[in-house]
């Protein structure tokens, strides 16, 4: 207590000398003495000083930084979270801006996905703190300063990747001109542009696949390892890195309430949020299993998965109502892995692909409804991978402008150099 008061009489003498002085000046002309309060002392006064508050420094609470990315985010993909998780660690708190329909239909052609959709995919990732709905595509001084008095946003963020409109300018140059902007990483190996070159790529064999009777099979889709010469190839390559930065690093409690869902989750969309949002309502850890790329093709057919298991993986991992994933479950939920994980429920939804089972196949879930742990979740949504990718087939023509940003993505890893980040 002692050390403390003195440390604030010197605090006082630095910050306050003018007060100080004035105070020292006074106990000398009442002569201030022990004789003169029966026993109070200079020494004393520290103390009295420290009571009345006189030189106690106010506490300054550091100031929360928050940033603002913003972005159309059609077909929402593990790039899109890694890039939200990369801006969330330059600052305190992220704020999300999604570009309207009517922006983007103007400066990229119509999105697959209503803003509806594209809102409960950015609101589901566990970096988002807020969304601002209807953004601009570029940053006008009208919204940069609402941004920074409205919103209190200290940054604006965006990828390395050039952001040009229509008529050649950067998006963000008023931004980069008020010393406000500030960059990350593109996450290499994906973008919308390449999954919708995934679902387009075979167009050409659409005849052939149209009068095969397959109702699990997507027009216009070459099967992954097929040997039709339109495949596409998916540049990603997963480390064990990005898993960990993607993973929560927490496992359950001894008395937690564990609850596994399992699927393809293909194609990431508003209806895999919303039921993994249900599902982690029933217990305190949600669990979710992903069926390895051949478990998927072999039960939905050519065309699937559109996208592979670790990208499935991390995209699932995004998500904030997921506490841990099992990258390649098995099709069965067995008694085995009921105890290892210390399952307390099994769920499924109601609206999923058609995943018809194999001759001879057991029902995946025999064992934990014969354990009486097993419940049917009424699907929030209605959509499937096949819906979105099918609203993509259906209307190719509208996204011929894929063709023009696929060659320039070619061109892109064919003269990339190493960028360092994350």
């Amino acid at each position: 207590m002692e050390y403390e008061s003195s440390s604030s009489i010197w605090d006082g003498v630095y910050y306050y000398p003018h007060l100080f002085g004035g105070l020292m000046l006074t106990a000398a002309l009442l002569g201030l003495s022990t004789s003169y309060f029966g026993g109070l002392g200079f020494s004393s006064l520290p103390y009295m000083w420290s009571d009345l508050g006189i030189f106690h420094k106010k506490k300054c609470q550091k100031k929360r930084i928050r940033v603002y990315m913003d972005g159309c985010f059609d077909l929402m993909h593990y790039g899109h979270a890694n890039a939200l998780r990369q801006a969330k660690a330059l600052g305190d708190e992220l704020v999300v801006g999604v570009v309207s329909d009517e922006e983007i239909v103007a400066n990229k052609g119509p999105p697959v996905l209503s803003m509806e959709e594209r809102l409960a995919l950015v609101s589901g990732l566990k970096w988002v703190d807020e969304v601002i709905a209807d953004a601009p595509y570029a940053i006008t001084e009208k919204f940069m300063n609402s941004l920074f008095n409205e919103h209190k946003i200290d940054y604006i963020i965006h990828g390395d990747d050039p952001c040009l409109l229509p008529d050649g300018t950067d998006a963000y140059a008023l931004a980069k001109k008020a010393g406000r902007y500030k960059q990350i990483k593109r996450t290499e190996g994906v973008s919308s542009t390449d999954i919708v070159g995934r679902i387009l790529s075979s167009l050409k064999d659409t005849k052939a696949c149209e009068n095969h009777d397959d109702s699990s099979s997507l027009p216009g889709i070459a099967l992954k390892g097929s040997q039709s010469n339109s495949a596409h190839i998916s540049q990603f390559l997963p480390t064990s890195r990005r898993i960990v930065q993607f993973s929560n690093g927490k496992g359950p409690g001894p008395n937690a309430r564990v609850v596994y869902i399992d699927g393809a989750f293909d194609l990431f969309h508003a209806g895999h949020v919303e039921i993994l949002r249900s599902a982690r309502q029933l217990g305190d850890f949600l669990l979710v299993g992903i069926h390895t790329d051949q478990i998927v093709s072999e039960h939905r057919g050519k065309g699937h998965p559109i996208m592979h298991l670790h990208e499935r993986s991390l995209s699932v991992l995004a998500c904030r109502y997921v506490d841990e994933v099992i990258i390649g479950a098995p099709w069965e939920v067995t008694k085995d892995m009921v105890t290892t994980f210390n399952i307390t429920l099994v769920v499924h939804g109601t609206v999923a692909e058609n995943n018809s089972l194999l001759a001879g196949e057991p029902d995946p879930y025999a064992v934990p409804k014969s354990m009486r742990i097993f419940r049917m979740l009424d699907s929030p949504k209605t959509i499937t991978t096949t819906s979105v990718a099918q609203r993509i087939v259906a209307n190719h023509e509208a996204y011929k402008r894929n063709a023009k940003k696929a060659e320039n993505e070619k061109k892109y890893y064919a003269e990339k150099v190493y960028v360092s980040g994350d």
